[in-house]
């Protein structure tokens, strides 16, 4: 019996976990017994996965002797090599030796069942939330090489797959942030080695779905052998499909032609409530809810047309939704469904195109659609598969990841994820489209642009690089390497008191900011480096942001999974940033009395600079709020509380969208 072994962390893991869990290993004869199987297939995947992830050794303690042992993933295959030598012993008659606790060590992960430290529902969600595609009708694809389904076995999986998998390792499996999981892949890894990849994850970043709980033992079985099946290939969405979805509701010669409300819309928040499929509209003034909108699924992102007149939201299902802030009570006006699975949108912003042309991009179909900016009527539709800019390889998936209105040219920057390329689209004739191909990192996501709005700073976050895009000249200005999977929101532009101008990322893999010089011009120097690394609480971080006004910087980490990191900020003084971090205990401000996750997630500043505005986020069925932070002094201002703010995840303010000040 190996009771009262106490384990320190085992791995840093990717996605953000730099902070350890510590496991309490409380293991019986039969449980190791059972185990003991499972090591070799997790230590050779390990020997795959942890290349190029950066895991730092740990000490295994041992309560009863005080001993330690560094413990790295080469040292588990001595231990396995050790252990095979003396696996004959009678397991009763077995000492805990310093060889069985590296052995030991190596189930830990097991032991996150216990506590459910694995895979939390929020982060899960966040990162490889249920697809809408889980709906589709798909064809069953046998390959007689891999173990038999049944058609309802298949089913169950391909639901399972697209509720949790899709996210990162792509609707046809070819892989994104995930690995790919093609049958060419698969089947030669067999059906025992994937069930322990399913139920312990890896250090390079899969989620151990059995051990946290997520998955059962069936479940992980079952989905072993799904993905050595074909993937089965969603519909296509078409300019057909897409019409018949498509619905102006107030049509634009029955619209308000003056605000119709005594609102200040310019400093109206849009907070997207996750998962009811709606958006809180909110009055940044006195702090009321004005209305609570429609969308589609989860929304991903709000924008503003040029005017500041028109709200636009796109879902996860990929549904548009178009408010009229001048409407008395504004509301929906035009919706339309892109196609299956979305996160991008946007409006024309160039002087003589202002709301002429909406765009949005889709995950599937893999493509962007242009509509008419008052209506949505969809007009061009535009596939980005190709291949891809390192391997000049096919892919079948690139899918559209963010999109920003240039301010310089008539111009879209489409950013397509799995082939690593910006495009920049030219809108002022669409029936004779042209678009400027620019080669940056695979694995492009979000962004923004630099003070000057010349250049678009954009992550390629499993690339670890941000790539620096000229939007006047139409060229890259730079890769940029920086830390462990960059993921800024927007980013945070700030005037650095060394190097001038600086944009500014978050990270989800460690607990690194990056300072980017992006004044080429009075600061050459600098330009297209990292010219400064703050170190933040931890990994898992989400959103940055600061002010032309504020003399603030600051970062959430939602995705961390110690609570303390999770439900706080950090804030830096700009003027002083040698000087490190200042913590606010953002949810505890909230007072929440469940135990929701109370997730602290996206600052987003109001019109005059002044204030800071934090959603802090649970569960459906748990209390959520948002918490409004005066910038000056760093204290509590107020707490926004609502049975209707539900799942509060995004918040965007009218004016810095619509100007994109960040």
């Amino acid at each position: 019996m190996f009771r009262g072994v106490r384990f320190t962390p085992l791995f840093e893991l990717a996605v953000g976990l730099n902070t350890p869990f510590t496991t309490l290993v409380d293991h019986s004869h039969k449980l190791f017994k059972s185990r003991f199987h499972t090591l070799r297939s997790y230590s050779r995947l390990m020997s795959e996965e942890h290349e190029g992830v950066n895991m730092r050794p740990v000490a295994v303690d041992l309560s009863s002797e005080g001993r330690h042992r560094r413990l790295t993933p080469n040292s588990l295959h001595r231990a396995w090599s050790e252990w095979t030598q003396q696996r004959s012993m009678k397991m009763k008659h077995i000492k805990l030796s310093r060889i069985t606790a590296l052995v030991l060590s190596a189930l830990a992960l097991t032991a996150m069942a216990q506590d459910k430290k694995g895979v939390t529902p929020a982060e899960s969600n966040y990162q490889a939330a249920s697809s809408p595609l889980v709906g589709e009708a798909m064809v069953h694809s046998i390959n007689p090489n891999a173990p038999h389904m049944t058609k309802a076995e298949f089913d169950v999986g391909r639901t399972i797959y697209f509720e949790r998998c899709a996210g990162c390792h792509g609707v046809l499996r070819k892989g994104a942030t995930g690995k790919a999981l093609t049958p060419d892949i698969t089947v030669g890894k067999g059906t025992d080695y994937l069930k322990v990849f399913i139920a312990y994850g890896s250090p390079a970043g899969m989620p151990n779905w059995q051990t946290s709980g997520e998955f059962t033992e069936k479940e992980t079985d079952l989905m072993a052998r799904y993905i050595q099946h074909e993937p089965p290939t969603p519909p296509e969405f078409g300019l057909e499909q897409m019409k018949a979805t498509w619905k102006v509701i107030v049509p634009p010669e029955k619209r308000p032609t003056k605000k119709m409300n005594n609102y200040n819309i310019t400093n109206i928040f849009s907070t997207t409530l996750r998962d009811t499929g709606e958006v809180a509209l909110i009055d940044g003034d006195t702090k009321q809810i004005i209305n609570i909108v429609k969308t589609g699924y989860a929304v991903h992102i709000s924008r503003l047309s040029a005017s500041g007149r028109y709200l636009m939201v796109i879902g996860r299902d990929a549904k548009v939704n178009m408010i009229d802030l001048w409407m008395e009570k504004p509301d929906n006006v035009a919706e339309i469904r892109t196609g299956l699975e979305a996160r991008s949108v946007e409006t024309s912003k160039f002087k003589g195109f202002e709301d002429k042309y909406a765009i949005a991009g889709t995950y599937w179909p893999p493509q962007f659609v242009i509509m008419n900016g008052d209506t949505l009527e969809p007009l061009k539709i535009v596939s980005t598969r190709g291949v891809t800019v390192d391997k000049q390889e096919y892919h079948p998936e690139p899918r559209v990841a963010s999109i920003v209105g240039s301010h310089f040219k008539p111009e879209f920057v489409v950013n397509v994820k799995e082939t690593g390329k910006t495009l920049l689209v030219d809108y002022r004739n669409i029936d004779a489209l042209k678009i400027t191909e620019i080669g940056t990192a695979r694995f492009l996501h979000d962004g923004g642009l630099d003070s000057s709005k010349r250049y678009f700073m954009v992550a390629a976050n499993n690339s670890n690089k941000i790539a620096a895009v000229d939007l006047k000249d139409g060229k890259l200005a730079k890769l940029i390497d920086v830390g462990k999977i960059p993921h800024p929101g927007r980013g945070a532009n700030f005037v650095h008191p060394t190097f001038g101008p600086v944009w500014s990322t978050g990270h989800l893999g460690d607990e690194t900011i990056a300072l980017i010089g992006t004044d080429p011009v009075k600061h050459p120097k600098n330009a297209w480096k990292v010219v400064q690394t703050l170190t933040g609480q931890g990994g898992g971080a989400l959103f940055i942001k600061s002010h032309p006004k504020s003399n603030h910087l600051y970062s959430d980490t939602p995705l961390n999974p110690d609570p303390k990191l999770s439900q706080s900020v950090a804030v830096y003084d700009i003027k002083n940033l040698a000087k490190g971090y200042t913590v606010l205990p953002i949810a505890e401000w909230a007072d929440i009395k469940d135990d929701g996750a109370k997730r602290v997630v996206q600052p987003e500043f109001n019109k005059a600079g002044d204030e800071v505005w934090f959603a802090v986020w649970s569960a459906k069925n748990k209390e959520s709020a948002l918490v409004i932070v005066d910038d000056k002094t760093l204290k509590l201002k107020a707490v926004i509380k609502d049975p209707r703010l539900i799942t509060p995840t995004g918040h965007f303010n009218v004016h810095n969208t619509q100007h994109d000040v960040y």
